[in-house]
Formats: C-alpha cells, sequence, structure tokens
C-alpha cells in the first residue's frame, strides 16, 4: 500500500539541466491538477534576469491542490553556475522529480544532480520530458543514463508509437495502456496486440528490478508465481522511499502528455514530511530554504514547516539561541504572496521580518534551538571582480545593497582585499556575478565599474649584499641621527621574512633595534619592481648613535633607508602566486582540459578517476593565480557547462620576461 501522510503537504523539487523544461513542467503540473490555463512567467522565471537568459537563475515556489492533497513545488534552476540557492532547498524536499530530455547525449548533465540528490539521501524520481519529438527508443535511453545513478532505473512506462512519433504509453504498473489526447488527459484504450509480449517483457524486467530488494517477490517471480497488483504498488513505493531505485516516467510537459499520470504516481507514491525532517534531525518549526529581500516587505524567509502548523505571530529560537517571531505569513505562488493566517505541516511559505533567518537554519518552535543535520555543501567561489560605485556618493548604499545579495545567494562572497585595495565580488562564474551586478542596478539603482582583480605578486632579493646607511637631520633643537650597516641575503621560497641583530659592544642600543627591524619591514612593503618583498634574511651587524639626537623614529627612518638600498644593490626578482587545482571533469573532455591548463602554463600533476564518479576524471595542476580569472567560462564550454574546479594557494615561483616587465609596469602605473 501507498504511504500517505494525511493533512501535511508534500514538497516536490524539480532539478536537472538547463533547457530540460523544469519550469514548463511546474506550469503544466498546475494545468492539470486545476484545470485552468498558466501563462507563461506567471509562476516561473518572472524576474528580469531569467527572461532575458531564457531559464531559471533562481528558486521558484508555487503549489497546488490535487485530489484533495496540497503539494509545494520548488523549481531549482540547472546551470551550476545558480545552483548554490537551491543547495539549502533541496535537503528539506520529499521528492525530487529529476528532468531530462530525450537524448543519449545528453545524459551525462543529469551526474551532479544525481549525486548531490544521491549525497544528501533525497529519494527521486526520473521524469524524461519531449518524448513527443524523441528519435531513439526508451532502452537506449535508459542506457545511456544507467551509469549516472547510483540506484538502478526502473521504467515504469513503456512509449507505444505512432509511425515515428510517441502516441502514449503503457503503465507497467497497471498494465493499461493510453493514448495521448492535445488538450486533455490521456484517453485509456486496449493493449494492442503486437505490444504484449514487449509489455510483459518490460513488467518483468521492471519486477525483477523490484525483487533486487524484496526477498518475497523474488520468491514468486523464481516459481512463476504472479505477485499481486498491491504488492508491487507496495514495493515501488518502498523502495523509492528508501532511495533504492529511480522510477522513470515519460511525457511532454509542452503539450500536457502523462503529466496526470505523474500528478497521480506522485499522489501514491511520495515519501511521507517525516521523512525529510529526519533527514534533516529536526522536529517543530520552519526551515529556511531561502531568503530574499522583497521590496516593502522587507526581508522574507521562504521556509519549511514541519512538525505542527505554523500560526502568524509564533515564537521562534534561532540556531545560536536567540528569539524571534514571525512577522506574518504569506502563501507563495511565484513572485505573488498572499496572506495566510497559518501554514499546514510541509507547506512552504513566506516568514516576514525574521531578521537574523539564513538559508539552511531550522527557526524552532519548541522552545530550544535546533541545529540542522543535513548540512548543505559549500560551494567555493570561481570567478571574481573588484567594483567600485561609478558615483562616488553611492558607496555607501553600495556596501549595503551588496552585503543584502551575499545574504540572499549563498553562492555569492564578498571580500575586502586591504593590500590590494580592491572590494571583490565572487560567485560561481561569470553570468552568476554578472547576475548579481545586474539586480543591483535593478533593485537598488547603483552603478557600478568591474576590473580584474589584481594578482598577489611578491618581489626577493637575487643575491646578497651588505649596506651601510646613515640618517642625519637638523633642524634647530634636537635632530635626529642614526647610523647602522645590515647584511641581505636570500632565503628558500616560502620563508618569508627573517630579522636578527648581531650587534655587538652596544653599537645599537638594545631599546632600539626594534625599531631598525620596523623600518625595514616599512621598507619592505614595496620593493624596486612595485610589490612586497619576502624570503630574506636581514641582519643588523653594526651601528653608530649620537649622545643626544639619536632616538627610536631615527633608527626607525635609517632601518627603512639601508634596506631600499641593500635592495638595489641585490636585485629584486619576481615572484607570481601559484596554486593547486583539481579540476573535475567528463572523461571524454579531459584531454580538451589538460591542454587547456597547460596553454594557460599550467603543470599536469596526475590525472585519474573521479572517486565515484563514474565516467569523470579528476586532475590536479599547478596554474598562476593570474591565469585562472577566466578559467572557469573556457572550463564549462570544454564540458557541456560541467566542469568544476577546488583552488588552493600553494607556493611562489619566479617569473621573468615579457610577463614580468608587464606585472612590474602595471604595479607602476597604479602607484
Amino acid at each position: 500500500m501507498a504511504i500517505r501522510d494525511m493533512g501535511s503537504v508534500r514538497a516536490l523539487a524539480l532539478v536537472g539541466p538547463t533547457s530540460a523544461g523544469k519550469t514548463t513542467l511546474m506550469e503544466a503540473l498546475l494545468e492539470a491538477a486545476t484545470g485552468q490555463a498558466v501563462r507563461p512567467g506567471e509562476v516561473g522565471d518572472s524576474s528580469p534576469e531569467a527572461k532575458a537568459r531564457g531559464h531559471s537563475v533562481e528558486l521558484n515556489l508555487a503549489g497546488f491542490d490535487f485530489m484533495g492533497d496540497r503539494y509545494a513545488v520548488v523549481d531549482c534552476p540547472g546551470s551550476l553556475e545558480f545552483c548554490a540557492e537551491i543547495d539549502p532547498a533541496l535537503a528539506a524536499v520529499d521528492l525530487a522529480i529529476v528532468v531530462a530530455e530525450p537524448d543519449p547525449a545528453k545524459a551525462v548533465l543529469l551526474q551532479p544532480t544525481l549525486r548531490e540528490l544521491e549525497r544528501l539521501g533525497v529519494p527521486h524520481a526520473l521524469f524524461i520530458n519531449k518524448m513527443d519529438i524523441a528519435r531513439g527508443t526508451l532502452g537506449e535511453l535508459l542506457e545511456a543514463l544507467a551509469p549516472v545513478s547510483t540506484a538502478p532505473l526502473v521504467a515504469r512506462q513503456i512509449p507505444m508509437w505512432d509511425g515515428d512519433k510517441v502516441s502514449g504509453f503503457i503503465d507497467l504498473a497497471l498494465e493499461r495502456c493510453f493514448v495521448y489526447q492535445p488538450g486533455k488527459p490521456s484517453e485509456r484504450v486496449d493493449m494492442p496486440a503486437d505490444l504484449q509480449q514487449e509489455e510483459a517483457d518490460a513488467r518483468f524486467h521492471m519486477l525483477e528490478q523490484l525483487a533486487d530488494f524484496d526477498d518475497e517477490l523474488l520468491e514468486q517471480l523464481l516459481s512463476d508465481a504472479v505477485p499481486s497488483r498491491d504488492a508491487v504498488f507496495a514495493d515501488l513505493v518502498r523502495e523509492l522511499n528508501d532511495g533504492l531505485i529511480v522510477p522513470v516516467f515519460f511525457g511532454s510537459a509542452q503539450n500536457g502528455f502523462g503529466i496526470r499520470r505523474l500528478l497521480k504516481a506522485l499522489r501514491h507514491e511520495t515519501p511521507p514530511t517525516e521523512r525529510a525532517a529526519e533527514r534533516l534531525g529536526v522536529t517543530n518549526g520552519a526551515y529556511v530554504m531561502k531568503t530574499a529581500y522583497a521590496g516593502q516587505s522587507g526581508k522574507l524567509a521562504y521556509a519549511r514547516v514541519f512538525g505542527t502548523k505554523l500560526t502568524d505571530g509564533a515564537d521562534f529560537v534561532m540556531p545560536d539561541g536567540q528569539k524571534s517571531r514571525a512577522g506574518g505569513l504569506s502563501q507563495v505562488q511565484g513572485s505573488a504572496l498572499r496572506k495566510i493566517t497559518e501554514a499546514a505541516v510541509g507547506e512552504v511559505c513566506a516568514i516576514g521580518k525574521v531578521e537574523q533567518a539564513g538559508a539552511g537554519q531550522m527557526l524552532s518552535t519548541t522552545g530550544q534551538p535546533q541545529t540542522v543535520r543535513a548540512a548543505a555543501r559549500s560551494r567555493r567561489p570561481l570567478f571574481s571582480v573588484a567594483l567600485m560605485a561609478k558615483n562616488r556618493n553611492d558607496d555607501v548604499r553600495l556596501s549595503g545593497a551588496l552585503g543584502k545579495l551575499v545574504e540572499e545567494d549563498p553562492g555569492l562572497s564578498l571580500t575586502h582585499d586591504a593590500e590590494q585595495r580592491q572590494v571583490l565580488l565572487a560567485g560561481q562564474g561569470e553570468g552568476h556575478v554578472r547576475l548579481a551586478l545586474e539586480r543591483l542596478k535593478r533593485r537598488y539603482g547603483v552603478e557600478i565599474d568591474t576590473i580584474q582583480p589584481k594578482t598577489p605578486y611578491r618581489e626577493t632579493i637575487a643575491k646578497a649584499a651588505t649596506q651601510r646607511a646613515r640618517h642625519k637631520k637638523q633642524s634647530g633643537g634636537h635632530g635626529q641621527f642614526a647610523d647602522i650597516t645590515i647584511e641581505v641575503r636570500p632565503l628558500p621560497r616560502g620563508s618569508g621574512f627573517v630579522f636578527q641583530s648581531k650587534v655587538v659592544g652596544g653599537a645599537v642600543p638594545r631599546q632600539w633595534i626594534p625599531a631598525v627591524e620596523t623600518g625595514v619591514r616599512d621598507g619592505l612593503a614595496k620593493g624596486p619592481l612595485g610589490f612586497p618583498v619576502t624570503d630574506l634574511e636581514v641582519t643588523l651587524t653594526d651601528g653608530m648613535t649620537h649622545a643626544v639626537d639619536s632616538s627610536e623614529m631615527a633608527f626607525r627612518t635609517v632601518g627603512r633607508l639601508a634596506i631600499e638600498e641593500a635592495l638595489k644593490v641585490a636585485g629584486s626578482t619576481l615572484l607570481e602566486p601559484i596554486e593547486k587545482l583539481t579540476v573535475y571533469s567528463p572523461s571524454n573532455s579531459a584531454s580538451h582540459v589538460t591542454s587547456a591548463l597547460t596553454a594557460r602554463r599550467g603543470q599536469i600533476l596526475g590525472l585519474g578517476p573521479r572517486e565515484d564518479w563514474r565516467g569523470w576524471e579528476r586532475i590536479e595542476a599547478y596554474l598562476p593565480q593570474s591565469e585562472r580569472q577566466d578559467l572557469i567560462a573556457e572550463l564549462r564550454g570544454l564540458t557541456q557547462g560541467l566542469g568544476a574546479f577546488e583552488a588552493d594557494f600553494d607556493h611562489m615561483s619566479e617569473l621573468h620576461g615579457r610577463l614580468a616587465e608587464e606585472a612590474a609596469q602595471g604595479a607602476r602605473a597604479n602607484a
């Protein structure tokens, strides 16, 4: 029997690659459930940014009633550039519907989505969209899709063909045939005689797959006994709920084909709300899927209700123990909000005036804070720009607006680089950062200029040198006097700066030796090439003082003068930061990726299979940081939009020739 959770709202996530038709499927589900037409953009992709791109760039939320049950739908963007926003939401749904196109060549596009669902333990089904224009067989498609899923794909339907087009389907669980009717529900028909054997073989294969997880069913099949329909449905429900199988449905969202059959399957087979609560490790309260600033409404927390119904004005305890209160509840239907006084268990609603709320947090109504068990995966930034307001008067507004954008989108990060004197906005790709800048202008009226982030070059000395320096100044009253001799020598790469004193006989009084070191550090802040100097040892060997005019300031000044002269003698070598990259790529693109890295002066360290990802490679390489800026765009272009990397600073390396000259010229120009 189906597992039912009467009285609660089931939450569905629509996930999959861009162009698969997720938003169209959401609209089709609403139309089939309500019987009313849904205009494109009415419940999804209504923002100007989404309309300009022709695909989702943010979560779209909606709900509908079907046969007495309530459903909340979370339509998720497909591009990896915009997936950080869905991470907190995905763990909280009851079932994910993975939407795919009927093209075996695009099977690999599903793998990142499937692996994330598997990692989170979210049950999921596969809906093959656009089957009305499929040209291959379902078997060929499932064969291509099988390697990208850890759990077996279980076909729930097989297509009926009219020439070279799919005209309907046979439901293998019900053993019934349906013919598509444009604009109307599919019509049940008698099973054609020429398909009876194909249906029997396909159904037996489905039962064999279910029997892998049911010993009783296996015994029935081995003894040629016919399992009851109720037993088959019970297995389908249990194995889907436990994440053991991935049921496969198909149809055409654009034409409404197969949508009611999908709805009926969802009605009986979607896991109960308690499963999601157990996965998250929470009880009573509201789990925040995302936050957003909505004009006059201020900050809204879009959250799913667990445990008991949520009422307007409910008291919350935040994860850190702070207390807050729900300042208004709204039902969400696309961009439209409708005020409500309470939200049922499982409902996804907008909660107002919970300023401390953040995506992935539990707003507890138990009186005690709750920590979420299934934490969202942190996505590291892959592309960044340095920015500043075009109008200096907008600096304050810019800071506040950027803070709100970063708070809304977990994939963005904002840092202040004090050394380079730049504000850096980083995201999951160039398109992601560009989207944030468009929102910045549209929502907050702030226009900005962007430039490429500066590379933190360093310089070091080429050889050892000895330098004497004297600082003498007389301007009435006490003057300034300090005289020192220092030795400098290069150190191994990564040693940094070392200072020591070998002064004997009090040539430099002990209390002023730290002032010499401070002056040396002042001089190392900017070497002859225009960059901080590192990897050298400075030794104070001798000095002279004046009984009246010597002072701490005088010795700090002479320390700076001494190192500046010593650097000219010792010669400067430019150092550039080298990062260690771990790049992930589908195997058929790996050779192109390694060539791209080599062309960027990368050094390939190793290549091997990506752990637990069939058909993927893990490439490790050293790459100059200056070459990484637009790498993600090239990488995505080489890998059907799937490639990704992680970068960490590893070491500094000498840079010579034209590139070194250009870097030094840039430093002088910005001085």
